[in-house]
């Protein structure tokens, strides 16, 4: 086809928006609202993840050494942590430091331990499990260690939470499929409809000796440039909704990062890449739509 043939092609593709105006439209609030559903749940089912890394990244395991530890035990017993891979954020805890944290928590009943002859804090360390599925054998490694006599873990924490994470990915995958699919499906039957009205138009082409392939052209560039503009409109929705979502965690910060909600992800950082995204999306599901959906009008 000749360089004069295609920007005729591409000029008449581009003006078809203008002619057929409503169903145009149709078309692209099917892919604006398709298109900004998936944006905002992606962004929001990647937080969700987030969050619960940083859940994951809470559990602590205690440790604590026999009662007549001496200062080489207690050294080896720091280096040894220390160079374990899967403990991150260790830290000793003397008896003294100890016996001020439990007068914290213990609030108005703190003047009990005035009471007692001799400090019952024993010598203990405090550790973070990098990955919360390797907490059981952490924890043996870690009971292994010449010095140390008692490790507490949060089991039923950890196996609860690596339980609503597995059903969270099947969740998100499930709820992924199904916008796709329906979005597809919609947008499939809202473009069938857009050439449907234009049926006689291409029968005449074909009439006239018009190939497959210059029929199509314009079609394809319509839903391609559609599908481009209902991209970048849902990027700028997706830019507000997010922002709005997102300013209710960071408002009030200090609340709910106790519950995991930091680290997430500011739309600035991401702003271009979800533009890219949505209009290269929409082009495609815009111009493959048409091609598949006018494929029956092109057998005369």
């Amino acid at each position: 086809m000749r360089t004069s043939n295609v920007s005729y092609l591409v000029k008449k593709g581009i003006t078809s928006v203008w002619k057929n105006f409503v169903m145009s439209f149709a078309s692209f609030s099917i892919l604006l609202v398709s298109l900004l559903q998936i944006s905002i749940a992606v962004l929001v089912m990647t937080n969700i993840d987030i969050i619960m890394g940083n859940i994951e990244d809470m559990n602590q395991i205690s440790i604590f050494v026999v009662e007549d530890i001496t200062d080489a035990q207690l050294d080896h017993i720091k280096s040894v942590l220390n160079n374990n891979a899967d403990l991150t954020d260790v830290q000793y805890i003397s008896p003294d430091e100890g016996k001020i944290r439990f007068n914290e928590n213990l609030g108005e009943y703190a003047e009990i331990m005035e009471y007692l002859e001799e400090n019952p804090v024993p010598h203990s360390f405090f550790a973070r499990v990098k990955d919360i599925q390797r907490i059981r054998p952490v924890v043996t490694a870690v009971q292994s260690i010449d010095g140390v006599e008692e490790v507490r873990a949060p089991y039923d924490f950890a196996s609860a939470l690596q339980n609503i994470r597995k059903t969270f990915s099947v969740i998100v995958i499930g709820v992924m499929a199904t916008l796709v699919l329906v979005s597809i499906v919609i947008i499939s039957n809202t473009i069938r409809s857009s050439v449907f009205a234009r049926r006689n138009e291409i029968t005449i082409m074909k009439y006239v000796g018009a190939t497959n392939g210059f029929i199509k052209l314009p079609f394809f560039v319509e839903g391609m440039f559609v599908g481009v503009v209902a991209g970048a409109a849902s990027w700028g929705l997706t830019w507000f909704v997010y922002d709005s979502i997102f300013s209710l965690f960071t408002d009030n910060f200090t609340l709910w990062e106790m519950f995991g909600f930091f680290n997430l992800i500011p739309f600035d950082g991401v702003c271009w890449t979800v533009l890219g995204i949505n209009c290269a999306a929409g082009a495609l599901l815009g111009a493959v739509g048409t091609i598949i959906s006018m494929g029956k009008y092109l057998k005369v």
